[in-house]
């Protein structure tokens, strides 16, 4: 499996202004759960909210395992 590599501030931007289209997970490779996040608005918003936390706080994982840190 290919090593994904993403941006910190590239992901948060993308978590705070299309998060609850799951774009930030599209970014990460996270296809599953981007399309969960774009039928259902980010889990009703509070899967976004969780996930700018986590981001935030440098505990997000991209789709190989990585953490998105800055």
């Amino acid at each position: 499996m290919a090593e994904v590599k993403t941006n910190w501030l590239v992901t948060l931007l993308l978590c705070i202004f299309l998060g609850e289209l799951g774009i930030h997970r599209f970014y990460n490779g996270k296809i599953g759960t981007g399309l969960l996040y774009l039928f259902t608005l980010g889990l009703f918003g509070i899967g976004w909210i969780y996930d700018i936390i986590m981001i935030v706080i440098g505990k997000f994982t991209n789709k190989s395992g990585q953490k998105v840190t800055a």
